[in-house]
């Protein structure tokens, strides 16, 4: 949450004394780096949110209109939304149900297989997704709080992060086109 004013002590660095001090050191770095980022997606969802309140969108939702709106033809199959979103399955249920409610979304059957839902996204859907993005370009992604070089330089090495992790691969290369 965002504060008036500044704090006199970076409460994370203090932290960070405390953690040395209890005599926790090899692990000091480490809490430093997940509360460095935990309380960066604070501030950055803070101003996320306060960007799409007014079009009644969650940064779920909007990212869910999002994906749909980049499709070719603004449908795509449920699973591949839940692969792509990288969020439980779930949780997009609840989103696309709301989104549903809302008008935005409507589900089809799948044309192949009869277990599988198809989402499309729905003309009101595609203008308010279109409104959303403009505004959180302008209020958030062209101005994110870093220089553009260190902007870059966090998402090589949160990529690295993410890497590590099992979250993606290198994509293989593509063949040639025939």
């Amino acid at each position: 949450m965002p504060r008036n004013a500044p704090l006199p002590v970076d409460p994370i660095a203090e932290a960070k004394r405390q953690w040395v001090a209890h005599g926790w050191q090899d692990a000091a770095a480490g809490m430093t780096l997940v509360t460095s980022i935990m309380r960066a997606h604070q501030l950055l969802l803070s101003r996320i949110d306060a960007t799409l309140r007014p079009f009644g969108l969650s940064f779920a939702r909007y990212e869910m209109l999002r994906l749909l709106g980049f499709t070719r033809t603004g449908r795509m199959p449920m699973a591949s939304a839940i692969a792509r979103l990288q969020v439980h399955p779930t949780s997009v249920t609840n989103t696309v149900e709301r989104l549903t409610r809302d008008g935005l979304v409507e589900r089809e059957p799948h044309p192949v297989d009869g277990r599988a839902a198809m989402l499309v996204l729905t003309d009101a859907g595609r203008d308010l997704v279109e409104r959303a993005t403009a505004a959180l370009n302008t209020n958030v992604f062209d101005s994110p709080g870093l220089p553009e070089q260190d902007t870059a330089e966090v998402v090589r090495l949160i990529a690295r992060l993410r890497k590590g992790a099992g979250d993606f691969t290198d994509p293989r290369p593509l063949p040639d086109p025939l």
